[in-house]
């Protein structure tokens, strides 16, 4: 595979990527067969999650390597290293779905779906949502473990490894930890009386978003191709910039998004209760926040009631100031990336990704 910074995520790099994953996904297969028949079944609908997708964080740190290396000749093993982000990241969808009771995934049923209708066609006992819900912990967890050791055995060189890990290390804890966060923001529990909703969800965002979607990929490439302490803390400030301004994107997405586009439930933000900063803005300058406090978190919301939040959404100003923070932290990740130390082809790609994050409708 050649590398091409204006096509950063290739059909090549993706088809790259889903090879690596799917010979991953073999190997935990025949592992799991001798203990029971029933455990593929796990590998099986991973197999379906982590199918497609836009491969986003495997870019940011297959294009960190290059940003650093000063080579496009990469090794081998940094494709496995770098596939193990997106296995992660299907590990925490599946988590986010079943605490959001999200039917769907990229278009197709959600982990604990597949596994309700699997319940369901088998004749299981007791309630089949339940076991869903249960089997997509499970599952979800197991990605996170395989994500793990994919990328521990992935075969970098040590002195790549023992530079890259502890980004590896940090981002699995600062995605749950920013999961914990926005679980507290959303039922409002254990608030921080020092700290005003927008700060909450802004912590919210970078902890649970921004940090494990761009900031640590790309660090974590950076440090394997051999970054120094500069490019790694310019690319840091690139990323957390980058990453707020890709979850803003998701905000508007998940309130006015296509469902056929998106491949997420219509307005699920608005029915799951999600205390966004584009929500926060809201709450604070609307007359109408009352109204709107109201109709968060109700899973029956008709379609008129949706309108109308919508509605008290654009007419507080808070979709358009949301729009004008996107402007800003994706000018700001790009003055970052204009003052990195590193390779022209690396630069390229990384605005090539940026770009793509803010420039979406899915």
């Amino acid at each position: 595979m050649r590398p091409d910074p204006a096509d950063p995520t290739s059909t090549d790099f993706r088809e790259a990527v889903g090879t690596r994953l799917g010979a991953h996904l073999d190997t935990m297969a025949a592992r799991l067969e001798p203990v029971s028949p029933i455990l593929p079944v796990l590998v099986d609908v991973a197999r379906d999650l982590t199918a497609g997708g836009k491969r986003l964080r495997p870019g940011f740190a297959y294009w960190g390597w290059i940003a650093a290396a000063g080579t496009d000749d990469v090794p081998e093993a940094l494709l496995g290293a770098v596939s193990a982000f997106e296995l992660l990241h299907v590990g925490v969808l599946i988590h986010d779905d079943v605490l959001d009771g999200s039917d769907t995934r990229h278009g197709r049923p959600a982990a604990h779906r597949q596994f309700e209708a699997w319940h369901r066609a088998g004749g299981g006992s007791g309630d089949a949502e339940a076991f869903g819900r249960a089997m997509a912990v499970l599952l979800g967890d197991q990605l996170i473990v395989w994500s793990g050791e994919l990328a521990t055995t992935a075969g970098l060189e040590p002195d790549a490894w023992h530079r890259a890990a502890p980004y590896w290390h940090a981002v699995r804890t600062e995605v749950n930890s920013g999961q914990v966060l926005d679980v507290c923001a959303q039922y409002g529990v254990g608030r921080d009386p020092g700290a005003s909703a927008e700060q909450v969800a802004t912590r919210v965002l970078e902890e649970k978003t921004s940090r494990y979607t761009v900031q640590r990929p790309v660090q974590f490439g950076a440090a394997a191709g051999g970054a120094d302490e500069h490019a790694i803390d310019a690319l840091g400030r690139f990323g957390l910039a980058l990453g707020r301004a890709f979850q803003l994107r998701d905000d508007l997405l998940g309130v006015f998004g296509d469902e056929t586009t998106t491949g997420k439930p219509a307005a699920g933000d608005l029915r799951e209760g999600k205390r966004t900063v584009l929500v926060a803005r809201a709450l604070e300058s609307s007359p109408d926040a009352a109204e709107l406090q109201g109709l968060l978190g109700r899973a029956d919301l008709t379609d008129p009631q949706i309108d109308r939040a919508r509605g008290i959404l654009v007419d507080s100003g808070a979709v358009e100031s949301v729009e004008q923070t996107i402007t800003r932290d994706y000018a700001r990740a790009l003055a970052e990336l204009d003052a990195a130390r590193i390779t022209a082809p690396g630069r390229q790609a990384l605005a090539e990704l940026a770009r793509m994050c803010v420039e979406r409708d899915a």
